[in-house]
């Protein structure tokens, strides 16, 4: 099943973001190594909220839950993406892609694109580095570089892709050097030169290049049933369409139609706990900010009403009057942020929203 959708703007009220810890910006290298979100003081005037992905993969750390937890903050929101990540041949190797600028352009969230410059050598693994390590100067640069920039994210964020190839060649650079140094052998750098050559050519190439491989992985997904997901119905591609003519393609987990009413479900399961873990629950929320801000929903030309559904399953039986404290404070919080911006919650059996 083929689904197309608009989004015009987002309108979202986020209840579930976790409170940050303030670090002055001479902290930031040690704020990044300790915490996934937090609040940095510029001087007495300034303070942003700022997350960052491990890696440039959408599906890799939980970058999702990492920006949702900055969505509260009433300020600029920052988060820091390395266009590469390479982990060695042992390991894997991520590239930044455009429509994670463009979703966060559409969130309104800065996107400061980076790179890795430090890493050690895996106890595990001959050919495999860990512990990678952000160029900090480079990030203090463009932070100061946005304290200054007056207009809005997206056009921040387009002024980043188009140094993309520049911060590519870096990021190679760096680790060349890392595998020097460690004595690790690393992926193809031939491979890597031929992408950096497209970023280099500018935001249309970078575009139509993470556009081919978006569909790809949108296709793969789609007919992939994953470890955090207990799914019945069918699953669906969802391609969205933004204002300024970008493209988003996801995926819905999990798709049922009542005449003109289309629910749009993510799942989240976990095996062992009552409900999935805050970090899951937080991954599918961002999925929730999108389903409730569509427009124009149609399959094959057809009309139909989104149905938002956040779908949480567990191998145990949910009674909320056994839950935790921890978890009935979670589960309270959740059911006031679906009402608030009108998503349903359906838990193992039954809509608890």
């Amino acid at each position: 099943m083929n689904i197309t959708a608009k989004i015009t703007g987002i309108k979202y009220e986020p209840l579930l973001c976790k409170k940050h810890n303030l670090w002055s910006f001479d902290d930031i290298g040690k704020a990044i190594s300790k915490e996934a979100t937090f609040l940095l003081k510029i001087n007495s005037e300034n303070k942003i909220a700022i997350s960052w992905w491990v890696s440039s993969k959408r599906t890799r750390s939980y970058p999702y839950t990492r920006v949702y937890d900055t969505l509260s903050f009433s300020g600029r929101k920052v988060t820091i993406i390395p266009v590469m990540k390479d982990e060695g041949k042992d390991g894997d190797r991520d590239f930044l892609q455009w429509d994670t600028i463009s979703l966060m352009s559409l969130l309104g969230v800065y996107v400061i694109i980076s790179y890795y410059e430090e890493a050690f050598k895996s106890n595990r693994y001959e050919n495999k580095i860990t512990n990678q390590r952000f160029n900090i100067l480079h990030i203090k640069y463009q932070i100061r570089e946005l304290l200054s920039y007056q207009s809005d994210a997206l056009h921040w964020n387009l002024l980043q892709v188009s140094k993309v190839g520049e911060i590519a060649k870096k990021s190679l650079n760096a680790y060349i050097k890392i595998s020097q140094l460690l004595g690790v052998e690393m992926h193809s750098e031939i491979t890597a030169k031929e992408r950096i050559k497209l970023l280099i050519k500018g935001k249309d190439a970078f575009m139509n290049l993470s556009r081919g491989l978006a569909e790809k992985a949108q296709i793969r997904e789609a007919v992939t049933i994953q470890p955090k997901e207990s799914l019945k119905g069918i699953k669906a591609t969802l391609t969205i369409k933004n204002y300024l003519g970008g493209y988003y393609f996801f995926t819905a987990d999990e798709v049922k139609i009542n005449n003109k009413d289309i629910y749009l479900i993510e799942g989240k399961h976990t095996i062992k706990g009552r409900v999935p873990s805050i970090g899951d629950i937080k991954d599918g929320l961002l999925k929730m900010i999108l389903f409730t801000n569509l427009k124009n929903v149609k399959i094959d030309d057809k009309n139909y009403n989104p149905i938002p559904v956040l779908k949480l399953t567990s191998n145990k039986s949910f009674n909320e009057k056994v839950l935790t404290q921890n978890e009935k404070k979670l589960i309270d919080l959740l059911k006031k942020e679906a009402k608030f911006n009108n998503f349903k919650i359906y838990i193992n059996n039954s809509f608890l929203v």
